[in-house]
């Protein structure tokens, strides 16, 4: 990202939508903001209105939103949705085994394999729970994963907190997201990206280390 917290790139997916992915830090923990905009029809999906409304109603702009996705409960990923949520008329999703973590209730429980069409293009919501038992990410043609804190470069999201179960992180992982191809960017919740494949080789220690 640059120094103002803002970095962009674009998708190609297989049937010729093209995607732009706006990613925008924000807040005291350096969340991660993801607008995915198909360039065509300028509709757009929004991954975690986490902090500092203004700057992410900036980023969207005139676009129209399709849905505002919250990638899991922690109080870090929500605080600007209510005012982006109210300002822009999008509706918001969330799994419903988080449902009880954040004040707004969500417009659509969020389901397990579900895919939220936005102009030409779609992504899909694959349930991973472990770091919350709502945890979800989200999966952008067969290219690009926004895996909330499910991920992170070296490894899996923290447990410790109440909710959270390292065996059950470590199914998701090995049972959700490393069936994905290595190639597969993956952006997670906080900080710098990686791809399947440069974690994959990491597994069995992240297993072996039990946190």
């Amino acid at each position: 990202m640059t120094s103002d917290g803002y970095s962009s790139s674009e998708v190609r997916l297989p049937g010729g939508a093209v995607v732009e992915v706006h990613a925008l830090s924000v807040g005291p923990m350096d969340n991660n903001v993801y607008l995915l905009t198909e360039t065509a029809t300028r509709i757009a999906v929004l991954i975690d209105a986490a902090a500092e409304a203004d700057r992410i109603l900036d980023l969207i702009g005139d676009r129209a939103l399709a849905a505002i996705v919250t990638t899991h409960g922690h109080d870090d990923h929500w605080q600007a949705l209510d005012a982006v949520a109210d300002a822009t008329g999008a509706p918001t999703y969330l799994h419903p085994a988080d449902a009880d973590r954040v004040p707004r209730a969500a417009d659509v429980a969020l389901v397990d394999r579900e895919r939220i069409a936005f102009g030409g293009a779609e992504v899909e919501l694959l349930h991973t729970p472990g770091h919350t038992p709502g945890s979800t990410c989200v999966l952008l043609g067969a290219t690009d994963l926004f895996s909330g804190d499910t991920l992170f470069p070296g490894g899996p999201g923290a447990t410790r907190y109440p909710g959270g179960d390292f065996p059950t992180i470590m199914r998701s992982l090995r049972e959700r997201l490393f069936v994905l191809d290595d190639a597969t960017r993956v952006h997670p919740g906080h900080g710098a990206g990686t791809t399947i494949g440069a974690e994959r080789p990491a597994l069995d220690d992240w297993a072996a280390r039990g946190w």
